[in-house]
């Protein structure tokens, strides 16, 4: 028994010991305990304190959480902005009109006069992470209940918040790493002031469009350029003509060299949220229940936007942004499911599973804490799946994909807190409620929003069965002589939601009782009501405690994975905090007879080029640079570089991060990740999982020749640092 044991254990750990470069999401304080020899065995040439300091400047006070939703870099003493022109989508779409439509044609400040302010948009830097552990799970206990534990860690939480040390004009942030096992602090600034400074038109920075998405071979120059702006004391300021440009206290120097396979490459962002040590069951229920579930119900809103899109202009540039939105993470999970069944992700997690169970097994106190864990998840599951699919197909149906329900649902707070809270409480809400309506109602065509509600509600009827649809529901569409069409018109015809102009109207009188009363009385409002009342009932409230069942035992299964896996390298999930990931320049075998190179080039494009078509065409100018090989000194060999990938972990929120090389400097710009490895949220596999990065190149070819935007590469710092080396 005991030699059975013992290989085991050298068959898990060793492997786990020899975690392959690329795999991991890596918190940059802890990189000089954890990462720096296996960074420096691959290439790096720097140290962890040059990524991380406190002390003095590093590459961490050049990396940005750009609006909350995206990574940008300082690339200029002079707070310049790098990020992907669809994460600047919206600044750039808020600023367009069909006389100046920068979407289409493109937007180039030709002096600091003329950019463009973003009131909303923000930029924070971390200023320090803190390991405040200790501090926020004092006094916890195994004995506790769930709410009790939870009690105490959000009262220790606030102690932490309000007697950690910062400046006034700091925030401080606690987030549970590892499901509440670890907990750190970021302490951050804000900057409020954040300018529009350049951005490529559509055809450049969205080349490929949905086409293209999520796919490699890539030739999309998906960068946009904005600008911090800062009081005279350079802190935050409310936006004003008076600020000035934010003085960093680093910022990226900007290689000309280029890379080639094999080069070390570190991607520094923000990523969203992953899910890495899920078990087997929660996989294949993403996999065979919400994923699929997801991608139905968007295929039919997608496809009645694009049909509109490409019939009328004013369309397209109203729903030019959520639908990139929406069809973005369409592509993303049919890309999920496909590659978590190609690299078998539920058998390699059922594998990980018998080992774990083998293990604890070997030790009485082991199994006595965990051996429960895996047989109920399997319970909860079994009793949660048909649950999560109607959440799902509840959220994406009501609160997503049909407009008019979702500004519903907006509504019912609105009249709970006339209700509720009274008229200080409402009177708030409404005026933050209206100034956000206003700009949703420029970029909204009832008419589309009709077509769309009369499909997503034949969908819902046919696949939602008892637990989304009972009689009450049931009864408005036999009230329409169980046409869907006939509903959907005189729904819309009857209600004011799909109506802007008298909605808004209608908030703007002072007499509360009046607005809740008319609102109540709306038939597309009373149908919200109806749909969410039957989806609590049925799926909402039944889920909310197995939900915390299931969150309970997977903090206790990470906690006993690490205990159990001693020797593993555990990575944290993402969860929109500071990351650094960090692998190479390289291909990959997609499928059988195939392999995919590492870099793109121009010709590609012109390859893929079709005039005047949504999605491929090349702007003139563009095509007369590559006619003439006008490249300036951003070219290599005669070619253009457009594109290129690696083996970093990334996931969304990682758009905007810089790619940056062995000595800290910028070689590209992490934009997306190959189809066949977007299930790295789940399951990161080196063999088929490539992040996708704009060469830095093509960002200063375009800003430089095709814009001819000069004065911005004269305030960036260009080197050659491979060159320099060499000479050495």
């Amino acid at each position: 028994m005991k030699a059975r044991i013992l290989s085991l254990l050298l068959a898990i750990a060793l492997p786990f010991q020899l975690l392959i470069a690329g795999e991991g999401m890596w918190l940059p304080l802890l990189l000089k305990a954890l990462n720096e020899e296996e960074m420096q065995s691959l290439g790096m040439k720097m140290t962890a304190e040059d990524i991380y300091s406190v002390n003095r400047g590093s590459l961490k006070d050049a990396i940005v959480h750009f609006g909350g939703f995206c990574t940008a870099s300082i690339i200029s003493p002079n707070g310049l902005l790098l990020t992907n022109h669809h994460c600047g989508y919206g600044a750039i779409q808020d600023h367009s009109t069909l006389e100046h439509n920068y979407l289409e044609d493109g937007f180039w400040a030709r002096s600091r006069d003329e950019e463009l302010m973003n009131p909303g948009l923000t930029a924070t830097l971390i200023v320090r992470i803190e390991d405040v552990t200790d501090k926020v799970l004092r006094g916890v206990t195994a004995d506790m209940s769930r709410e009790a534990r939870q009690s105490r860690i959000d009262q220790n939480m606030a102690y932490v918040r309000e007697h950690i040390h910062k400046e006034d004009w700091q925030d401080v942030t606690v987030k549970p790493f590892f499901h509440g096992n670890q907990y750190f602090a970021f302490v951050t600034v804000t900057y409020r002031d954040v300018r529009l400074v350049g951005a490529p038109p559509s055809s450049i920075g969205k080349f490929g469009a949905d086409t293209d998405n999520w796919v490699w071979p890539r030739h999309t120059g998906d960068f946009s350029l904005f600008r911090i702006y800062a009081g005279p004391d350079n802190l935050p300021a409310d936006p004003s003509p008076d600020n000035v440009p934010y003085r960093p206290k680093h910022f990226l120097p900007i290689s000309l060299d280029g890379v080639e396979e094999g080069d070390f490459t570190l991607v520094f962002g923000f990523p969203g949220r992953t899910n890495e040590y899920l078990p087997a069951v929660a996989v294949d229920h993403i996999a065979n229940g919400i994923d699929p579930t997801r991608i139905e119900i968007r295929d039919l809103t997608l496809e009645v936007w694009d049909e509109a899109m490409r019939a009328d202009p004013q369309v397209k540039i109203q729903y030019a942004s959520k639908f990139a939105s929406l069809a973005n993470g369409w592509k993303k999970w049919q890309g999920e499911v496909l590659g978590l069944k190609k690299t078998d992700a539920i058998g390699k997690k059922r594998r990980y599973e018998e080992q774990f169970a083998e293990l604890v097994a070997s030790r009485p106190d082991w199994q006595e804490r965990y051996g429960h864990i895996l047989p109920t998840f399997e319970q909860l599951y079994a009793r949660v799946g048909p649950l999560k699919v109607a959440r799902t197909r509840y959220y994406e149906t009501v609160t997503r994909n049909i407009e008019a329900l979702r500004v519903a649902g907006y509504l019912r707070r609105l009249v709970n807190l006339w209700k509720n809270n009274g008229p200080e409480a409402y009177a708030d809400y409404r005026d933050r409620l209206v100034a956000y309506l206003e700009g949703f109602y420029r970029n909204y065509r009832p008419e589309l929003d009709q077509r769309v509600f009369a499909r997503q509600m034949a969908l819902y009827f046919e696949k939602g069965g008892e637990l989304l649809v009972d009689e009450a529901v049931r009864s408005r569409l036999t009230a329409a002589g169980n046409d869907f069409n006939t509903w959907a018109t005189a729904l819309y015809a009857g209600s004011l939601l799909p109506k802007g102009e008298h909605l808004l109207a209608l908030l703007q009188q002072a007499d509360g009782e009046k607005v809740v009363a008319t609102l109540e009385a709306d038939p597309a409002y009373a149908l919200f009501l109806d749909l969410e009342r039957r989806y609590q009932e049925s799926a909402g409230k039944p889920l909310e405690p197995l939900q915390k069942e299931i969150d309970e035992l997977m903090r206790l299964y990470m906690r006993a994975q690490m205990e159990v896996f001693a020797n593993k390298r555990f990575y944290p999930d993402a969860n929109g905090t500071m990351r650094v990931s960090y692998g190479q320049v390289e291909g990959y075998y997609p499928r059988d007879g195939v392999h995919y190179l590492a870099q793109t080039w121009l010709e590609g494009v012109m390859e893929k080029y079709v005039p005047g078509d949504y999605e491929f065409d090349v702007p003139e100018k563009l095509r007369q640079l590559y006619a003439r090989k006008d490249y300036g000194p951003y070219g290599e060999n005669g070619r253009m570089p457009v594109c290129f990938i690696g083996s970093n972990h990334t996931t969304g929120g990682n758009s905007g991060s810089p790619a940056i090389d062995a000595r800290g400097n910028l070689i590209g710009l992490n934009f997306d990740r190959a189809w066949e490895g977007t299930m790295s949220d789940l399951n990161y596999d080196i063999r088929l999982c490539r992040n996708i990065m704009v060469d830095i190149r093509y960002v200063l070819f375009i800003i430089d020749k095709f814009a001819e935007a000069h004065w911005l590469i004269e305030e960036m710092k260009l080197v050659h640092p491979k060159k320099e080396h060499r000479g050495k």
